[in-house]
């Protein structure tokens, strides 16, 4: 058995290391320079960004223990904070120290911002959906269940909507309900922990691929950045995998490209061309992340805040968060008029933003905007997703757009990973 993993993502390195771990010769090929795809580090005026502002949660049970595996302690990378929901001057709620999902009920009960009509309103759509087990059938829009349930305007603008877009990076109007409701389930109705926000402290690359790849090595795998596959031959049940370096021959091949590029592997191959045409399909939504440089004495209330203005989601502090003074990061997460910006534009909008909530604030000594527009799939009703498992004997599929109960996050991504690595095994 001899592996090749395509894509040093975090789903292609969580496969990587389930099969190190047993000692399974692997090799992963990597394009970039840094490993971590969609969430990887850039540098940027020898400070380290990243490619995508994530948040991790509780519930990412897989992703924290491959992280404690590979010798990435989450206690020290991760700034672990009780569900905390504040959008800044407008909104705010705390879960109450209790059990899940008294914890969230509690917290719902006593929020601020909105009347006691939507606090009850919004407890009882969760009593309502924990009884019929968040389940849908038939599937519909975010925004559907929400009317269906009298959730109201302030509460939709100020809790669910922003919720549903940081979960699914997809619009009300379009996002899959029973995927909303998945996330519900798994976050906030699990143990009380799940629900728990996890702000990196280090950059994405650190968390856990960086890692990952050392513990690869330490076990006798192959970790190549910087080596693009061009091409991937069957026959006779075994794989030649084409790079920079050659041709190379292995047993098993794990595809843990992004769907828009692994599709150029897919459609070469006969017995994957109905995968082929099912990720052609896939529709994408985009993230773009914006940091501002100021003066080293700016920084935000708080290490994480929302805001309810046209272009402001959620902006972080890199101060708090990473050491670095005066770095404001911040978020837009799906579709937007953003799109239409140039990134010197936004750049300028997103500051008269933070002005316009925060007060006077000094000119920013530097701006970088990274636009990742095809960030993850759209998370839509009835979305059909590739399998895992192939028709193609020992060829896998590892990803965040995979089949899944979940919409694309880094615990999909892990969790894809690891899953295409037990069938091998």
């Amino acid at each position: 058995m001899n592996v090749a993993v395509i894509g040093g993502g975090y789903a292609g390195m969580a496969a990587a290391v389930t099969l190190a771990e047993r000692r399974v010769p692997v090799t992963v090929f990597e394009a970039a320079r840094t490993l971590g795809g969609r969430a990887r580090r850039v540098e940027h005026r020898d400070l380290a960004l990243d490619n995508g502002l994530h948040i991790l949660i509780g519930a990412y049970a897989e992703t924290l223990r491959l992280m404690r595996l590979v010798g990435a302690d989450p206690d020290r990378l991760l700034l672990r904070m009780p569900l905390k929901w504040r959008i800044h001057e407008r909104f705010s709620l705390e879960a109450a120290g209790l059990p899940a999902p008294l914890h969230l009920l509690a917290g719902l009960a006593t929020a601020s911002g909105v009347s006691l009509a939507e606090r009850l309103a919004a407890a009882l759509f969760v009593v309502r959906m924990r009884r019929q087990g968040y389940t849908l059938d038939p599937d519909t829009t975010v925004a559907s269940l929400l009317q269906q349930y009298a959730q109201g305007e302030r509460m939709t603008r100020l809790l669910w909507r922003p919720l549903c877009v940081s979960a699914l990076n997809t619009p009300v109007e379009t996002a899959s309900a029973q995927a909303f409701l998945n996330v519900l389930r798994d976050s906030l109705d699990a143990r009380r922990a799940a629900s728990d926000l996890l702000l990196p402290r280090a950059d994405l690359s650190r968390l856990f691929p960086e890692p990952a790849a050392e513990y690869v090595r330490a076990r006798g795998g192959e970790v190549l950045p910087g080596q693009r596959v061009t091409g991937i031959d069957e026959a006779r049940g075994a794989f030649a995998v084409r790079s920079g370096d050659g041709e190379r021959a292995f047993s098993h091949v794990v595809c843990a490209l992004p769907p828009y590029h692994a599709g150029a592997f897919l459609i070469g191959i006969s017995a994957l061309a109905e995968i082929a045409e099912t990720v052609e399909k896939l529709a994408y939504q985009p993230i773009y992340s914006v940091y501002l440089g100021y003066p080293q004495h700016v920084r935000l209330p708080e290490a994480m805040l929302g805001f309810e203005s046209e272009l402001l989601q959620w902006a972080f502090d890199r101060g708090a968060l990473a050491g670095q003074q005066g770095v404001i990061g911040a978020v837009i997460s799906a579709e937007g008029r953003h799109q239409d910006l140039a990134q010197e534009a936004l750049g300028r909008l997103v500051h008269q933003e933070l002005q316009q909530q925060l007060g006077r604030l000094p000119e920013p000594l530097w701006c970088r905007v990274i636009a990742e527009k095809r960030a993850t799939i759209a998370c839509v009703p009835r979305l059909r997703r590739p399998e895992t498992r192939t028709p193609l004997r020992n060829f896998f599929l590892a990803g965040d757009y995979v089949a899944s109960d979940h919409p694309a996050t880094i615990e999909s991504a892990v969790r894809s990973g690891i899953n295409a690595a037990k069938m091998i095994l």
